[in-house]
């Protein structure tokens, strides 16, 4: 009997080493798998959000900043817009590109003669981007969005994401977005 428990024993211990050993790589890949998400919300890149519509163009101007942002949108992104559908419908992604705004001597050069007094800016670096995804279930603490703030590919850290949804309260009647459908020209 002796001889059996004591097996028992040792498959046991086998058994929890390996369940232990599993558990400790699953914590260990772990944060790697998801270093590419936001910290909060999960949001990660989508890929090939360089090719989705434009929303709109604007510029953010204050005594620190100087940016030129441009708003994209995937297709039901798009579509909600056009038909000035709000609330936005779960599935919307609204990628929010900024980049550093500078005077382009180049273009002044060239415009000088047909517009006098002229100022052509331009994008210089890139500052981020922002990405905001609707699901209404998964992020009803924060008005059914979900948001992520990347630079350089890396998303920012918790303390930038705690703020995100602060930053959007004052859109609350336009369903938490600042963009505006630009017209067609």
């Amino acid at each position: 009997m002796l001889h059996a428990t004591t097996s028992a024993l040792k498959y046991c211990l086998a058994l929890g080493s390996c369940a232990v050993a599993a558990l400790c790589t699953l914590y260990v890949t772990r944060p790697t798998a998801q270093s590419n998400a936001s910290p909060i919300y999960g949001v990660t890149i989508p890929a090939g959000y360089r090719d989705w519509k434009l929303i709109a163009v604007n510029q953010l101007k204050t005594d620190k900043v100087d940016q030129l942002r441009a708003q994209l949108g995937n297709e039901i992104a798009i579509k909600a817009f056009k038909e000035r559908k709000i609330p936005f419908p779960d599935g919307t992604i609204i990628a929010a590109l900024h980049w550093n705004r500078v005077p382009s001597e180049d273009n002044n050069k060239v415009l000088v003669d047909a517009f006098p007094g002229a100022q052509s800016f331009v994008v210089e670096s890139a500052v981020n981007v922002q990405f905001m995804v609707k699901d209404s279930k998964k992020y009803a603490a924060t008005g059914g969005w979900g948001f992520g703030d990347f630079k350089d590919g890396r998303p920012g850290d918790e303390a930038l994401h705690k703020a995100c949804f602060g930053c959007h309260v004052p859109a609350k009647a336009h369903d938490y977005v600042f963009a505006h459908y630009a017209p067609q020209p």
